[in-house]
């Protein structure tokens, strides 16, 4: 598809808001939710809104991720340097795709790499941000205040029932 020719918006949004998204956490969950949503309203956009839905999607998921990285590192969780790269490459990713339908005009590509990010999160959600989630209730960490009621340099082990001492 050429940059002249008319792209449309999905006939439905990639993600929906699901139970199997639902980690227990109120702070992920609203702030997941949140993304969701934003994900549907862009991938549903239309070509003359798709844009500035894109930057309010990227906006919000900088926000996002530099919360859960802030409460990754505040916490020494084991696993922060992997789920920290797969936010920066997102990041990079949403960057260069707003980049690429503002100056190039192609929006077509938008289109077709927005269903990918609905797909990747729904895997990051589940896996990455569960393990947050469990690890962040374990040392008591309460996102409102950023405080925790058991240190990270008192716990055991890597804070699974396997390997706690």
């Amino acid at each position: 598809m050429t940059t002249a020719q008319a792209t449309y918006p999905a006939i439905a949004p990639s993600l929906a808001w699901s139970e199997d998204l639902v980690l227990g956490l109120d702070a992920i969950d609203r702030t997941h939710e949140e993304f969701v949503q934003l994900l549907a309203e862009t991938e549903m956009a239309a070509d003359d809104a798709l844009l500035a839905k894109l930057q309010a999607l990227t906006e919000h998921t900088i926000d996002h991720f530099e919360r859960e990285d802030q409460w990754m590192a505040s916490t020494q969780f084991g696993p922060m340097n992997c789920h920290a790269m797969q936010h920066r490459v997102v990041l990079q990713t949403l960057e260069e795709l707003m980049r690429r339908g503002r100056d190039d005009g192609e929006l077509d590509l938008v289109r077709e790499i927005l269903p990918e990010l609905g797909k990747w999160f729904s895997q990051h959600a589940q896996t990455m941000d569960a393990g947050l989630a469990v690890h962040l209730e374990q040392v008591g960490f309460d996102p409102a205040t950023g405080h925790m009621t058991t240190p990270p340099e008192a716990q055991a082990g890597c804070g699974s029932a396997s390997c706690a001492s």
